[in-house]
C-alpha cells in the first residue's frame, strides 16, 4: 500500500535530520532490525561488536563506538519485542565539536516492513533503506478512449503522467456519396478494429513486463471501451490487471481526471482518494456552511486554541517549522491532523487558499 502524505512527510524529515550528522571516523552505528527477528539476538550481537572495538587503536574513536552501542543496546531493551515492520536504530556522537560529546540514539519503525538485516559502523549513519521508501512503487495504468482518440497515462501516487495519445481513421457516421449503408458500416468497423489494434499495441508497449503496474483501469463515454476491452486487442496478461472499466463523458486530459475521480472505488485503498474526500469536504462546507471551516494561518490558530478544529488540513509545500508548530496546537484538542500533497486538484486548491484550513466541529461566527 501507498505510504499516505502523513507518513512520507513523519519518514523525511527523520531522514533528514539524520543526513546531517557526520562522524570523524567509521564511529556512527545504524542498526536494521528485520520484522519478526529476534531483538535479544541483535543485542548479544551488539555486546560482541562491543568487545570488537575495544581493539580499535584511536582511543577516541574506540570510546565513540563502545558508547555509541551501549547507548543502542539500552535503548532497544526498551521494547518489549520488534516492531511489527521491524526498527531502524541509529546511534552515536553527534556533537559538531571535537573532543565533546553528544551521545544520541535514534529509532523509528519504518512504514513498510523491513527485510533486510544490518549493522554498520561508518562516517555517516546508513539511510538508503529508509529513503527507498519513499519511492513510488505501485502504479496504475488509465486508458480513456472512444472512436476518434485514445490516451494513455499512469498514476503515480497522486500524479497522472501522460504516456502517448492516438487518434483513428474511423469515418464520421455520415457516409460519403454513393456508398451503401452495409457498406460504410462495414468501412466504419474495420477501421475501428485497426483503431482498437493500435491502442492494444501501444498498451503493450507501455506496460507489457511493467511489474510494478497493480491494476488498469478503462474508461470513455460510449460502448466503444467494452468494444475494446472484450475483444482481442489486449494480451492476456495485461487484459488480466484490468480492474475497472468506468463510463466517462471525456477523452483526453478531462478524461483521464475524470476517470480518476469516477474510480474512487476501486483506488479506496490508495492515500489519493482519502485527501481527495477530506478536501472535497471542506470545499463542500466552504460553499454551503462556511461556518464549519476557516483557512489561513491566523483564522485556523484561533480555532485550534478554542478547541473547535476536528481535521487540520496542512499542505505539504509548508515548511517543518510551521508543521511541527500546528501539530503541537492539534495534539492537546484531540484533531486530527492531515498533510495533504500538492499532486491532486484540490491539493493545489489548498496551497491557493493559504496552505493551511480546517473543518471544524461546530459552526464557529
Amino acid at each position: 500500500m501507498a505510504l499516505s502524505a502523513k507518513q512520507r512527510y513523519e519518514l523525511k524529515k527523520f531522514i533528514k535530520e539524520l543526513e546531517q550528522f557526520r562522524g570523524r571516523h567509521t564511529e556512527l552505528v545504524t542498526v536494521y532490525v528485520p520484522k519478526g527477528y529476534d531483538l535479544n539476538k541483535i543485542i548479544g550481537h551488539l555486546g560482541q561488536e562491543q568487545g570488537t572495538a575495544s581493539n580499535i587503536k584511536s582511543a577516541s574513536t574506540r570510546k565513540n563506538v563502545i558508547d555509541a552501542l551501549e547507548k543502542m543496546i539500552q535503548h532497544l531493551r526498551l521494547f518489549p519485542k520488534t516492531p511489527e515492520n521491524g526498527l531502524a536504530v541509529f546511534s552515536g556522537n553527534v556533537s559538531p565539536q571535537e573532543g565533546k560529546y553528544d551521545f544520541r540514539v535514534f529509532s523509528i519503525e519504518p512504514p513498510e516492513p523491513l527485510n533486510t538485516r544490518l549493522y554498520r559502523c561508518d562516517k555517516t549513519f546508513v539511510l538508503d533503506l529508509l529513503s527507498d521508501m519513499l519511492d513510488i512503487k505501485e502504479v496504475y495504468g488509465l486508458i480513456v478512449m472512444d472512436r476518434r482518440e485514445g490516451d494513455i497515462a499512469l498514476l503515480k501516487g497522486k500524479s497522472i503522467i501522460p504516456l502517448t495519445k492516438t487518434k483513428s481513421n474511423v469515418p464520421g457516421k455520415t457516409r460519403a456519396g454513393g456508398q451503401s449503408a452495409a457498406r460504410f458500416m462495414r468501412l466504419r468497423e474495420d477501421a475501428a478494429k485497426d483503431f482498437y489494434k493500435k491502442i492494444g499495441s501501444l498498451i503493450k508497449d507501455e506496460f507489457f513486463e511493467k511489474e510494478n503496474i497493480k491494476g488498469i483501469i478503462v474508461g470513455g463515454p460510449g460502448p466503444t471501451k467494452y468494444d475494446f476491452v472484450d475483444g482481442n486487442f489486449i494480451p492476456n496478461e495485461l487484459k488480466k490487471k484490468i480492474i475497472a472499466v468506468k463510463d466517462i463523458s471525456y477523452t483526453g486530459q478531462f478524461g483521464l481526471q475524470e476517470l480518476l475521480d469516477k474510480s474512487e472505488d476501486v483506488l479506496a485503498e490508495e492515500d489519493i482518494v482519502g485527501e481527495k474526500q477530506v478536501m472535497s469536504r471542506f470545499f463542500n462546507l466552504l460553499a454551503k456552511k462556511p461556518a464549519m471551516v476557516s483557512y489561513g494561518s491566523a483564522d485556523v490558530k484561533k480555532n485550534l486554541e478554542m478547541g473547535s478544529v476536528e481535521v487540520l488540513l496542512l499542505s505539504e509545500v509548508l515548511g517543518d517549522k510551521a508543521i511541527e508548530d500546528f501539530e503541537n496546537l492539534a495534539k492537546p484538542v484531540s484533531t486530527e491532523v492531515k498533510i495533504i500533497s500538492t499532486e491532486t486538484r484540490e491539493g493545489v486548491q489548498l496551497k491557493d487558499i493559504g496552505a493551511i484550513a480546517a473543518i471544524l466541529r461546530y459552526e464557529v461566527n
